[in-house]
């Protein structure tokens, strides 16, 4: 099988003389530095024995690209590295990853149990298409262990999500990944904000470990993607149902782009790290920020497996700041969805409750209408806040 090599980050000397130039994948691809762009729908077959064992579930290789890629399968084998895991499964957007993982894993009459303040469109996904369905969806406060615990009791599946969406609140998950074993409950979290950089989720006991690529993991906001990692046993049972026929694959070049963006995350994850411990302390002094939801700042036990703290937060300013004002003031900051890439970014409640169409995604959050996420991206830090307080003056005297 023509494989590309993987390239891990933060490699032992033993790892670099294993993947690098010692590696027999590294002399068929000419000694690239960077990873082979498979720009192809698919791989012919040596002959007619290697076609009629491929149907018959041996293939030698890729055969169609809308199952493999070379290129796909290098990031598929990073994630799986980066989280600890046993194999992953790259999907064509976060949601598809989200949607055909948990597909795979509940069907009509059973239950799944999530926390509050979870991600909106994975909130829209279980109340549009699951509970039609049949599957029962329990919302749980995650930052209470013991009622979730209490909850899962005869569940099929626990989605978390820590730090959640917009508030930012934790869970614990070492603890709830050991009482999920003892129930026979598979275990599935959204690590998207934290990356394998500060959580590793499966490290804890957690099955399944879901990101939006299109994030931190790729750093540069020019693709839109997502993944799946986790056991082996769970993996098959993607592989074996909603990946193959929902269609949602990852294409070579954005498998790329995720590579590369790879490259550099550790750094980026530090400086993001000290861009948002600078913001928010200096915002929680502000007296027009009424507080900072942060995960830096809590105390919950779910803290103790963060390995450090992003640049995305959220603020609540004080009732007497016109966000209208403060939005239209910033300079640096730019308002916009997603977050991950170079640039700085808002998302101010007071917009997203404005929406024409279903608002009972955001019902769910209770969303204060002072409350603005912030995303601090690779600016000079002292120049994002210059802009953030120069913002909430304007927003003052309206």
């Amino acid at each position: 099988m023509n494989e590309l090599p993987a390239k891990p980050l933060n490699m032992h000397q033993d790892e670099i003389q294993h993947t690098g130039m010692h590696d027999p994948s590294y002399e068929r691809h000419f000694r690239a530095v960077s990873h082979p762009i498979y720009q192809t729908s698919l791989f012919a077959f040596r002959d007619f024995d290697d076609m009629a064992n491929a149907y018959a579930g041996n293939p030698s290789g890729p055969i169609y690209a809308r199952g493999d890629n070379p290129t796909v399968m290098a990031f598929e084998r990073e994630i799986a590295r980066l989280e600890n895991t046993e194999a992953s499964r790259a999907f064509s957007s976060g949601m598809a990853a989200i949607s055909a993982t948990v597909m795979a894993l509940v069907s009509p009459g059973d239950r799944l149990v999530t926390v509050h303040n979870v991600y909106s469109d994975a909130y829209r996904l279980f109340e549009t298409m699951l509970r039609p369905i049949g599957v029962e969806i329990d919302y749980i406060d995650g930052t209470n262990t013991d009622a979730v615990i209490s909850a899962i009791s005869g569940a099929k599946l626990l989605f978390l999500e820590s730090p959640t969406s917009l508030t930012f609140e934790l869970q614990d998950l070492e603890k709830l990944a050991i009482a999920a074993k003892t129930q026979n409950v598979v275990t599935v979290i959204d690590n998207s904000w934290a990356t394998p950089i500060f959580q590793k989720p499966a490290d804890l006991g957690i099955g399944l470990v879901i990101h939006a690529a299109s994030k931190f993991l790729s750093g540069h906001s020019d693709t839109v993607a997502g993944v799946v990692t986790g056991r082996q046993e769970l993996i098959n049972r993607i592989n074996g149902s909603t990946f193959p026929y929902l269609g949602g694959k990852l294409g070579p070049f954005e498998a790329w782009l995720l590579l590369r963006g790879l490259d550099t995350l550790e750094l980026r994850m530090q400086r993001h790290a000290k861009t948002g411990e600078y913001l928010t302390k200096n915002l929680a002094e502000h007296t027009a920020v009424s507080s900072v939801l942060y995960s830096g700042f809590s105390t919950h036990p779910g803290r103790r497996t963060l390995h450090g703290h992003s640049s995305l937060f959220s603020i609540i300013l004080d009732d007497a700041v016109d966000i209208r004002a403060f939005c239209n003031a910033l300079r640096l900051f730019r308002l916009g969805v997603s977050w991950g890439g170079p640039e700085s970014l808002i998302v101010p409640a007071a917009a997203v409750l404005h929406q024409k169409y279903d608002v009972s995604a955001f019902q769910h959050f209770k969303l204060n209408p002072q409350l603005v996420r912030i995303y601090g991206g690779l600016e000079n830090p002292e120049d994002l806040l210059s802009d953030l307080k120069q913002a909430i003056e304007v927003g003052l005297k309206r």
